[in-house]
């Protein structure tokens, strides 16, 4: 294989780009992500899965995206199986983020 793995940076970039993207009171799964990153086969995208809930749950943490199972928010260091990633409560979208 000639391509490198997406680094965290490019992982999060992207989680918050489609999170974004999709909007206030939407949700988008994680395999998104790792399709956007890895492509469309599962040998791509399938490997990211993990570096991905690794990095949507440093980004809950930081209060920057919610993991939300079953349509509720969930402690982002206990939740298990099918999850969801969403803007934060309060959140409005692109232009979201304070100044840097």
């Amino acid at each position: 294989m000639t391509e490198a793995r997406p680094d965290d940076t490019a992982i999060e970039t992207t989680i918050l780009d489609l999170v974004a993207a999709r909007g206030a009171g939407k949700t988008i799964c994680p395999s998104e992500v790792a399709r956007a990153l890895g492509g469309p086969h599962p040998d791509g995208w399938g490997p990211l899965m993990q570096p991905v809930r690794r990095v949507a749950v440093r980004l809950a943490h930081a209060g920057r995206v919610a993991i939300l199972r079953k349509g509720k928010p969930v402690d982002p260091d206990d939740f298990r199986g099918i999850y969801r990633l969403a803007l934060p409560a309060g959140a409005s979208g692109p232009g979201n983020q304070s100044g840097v």
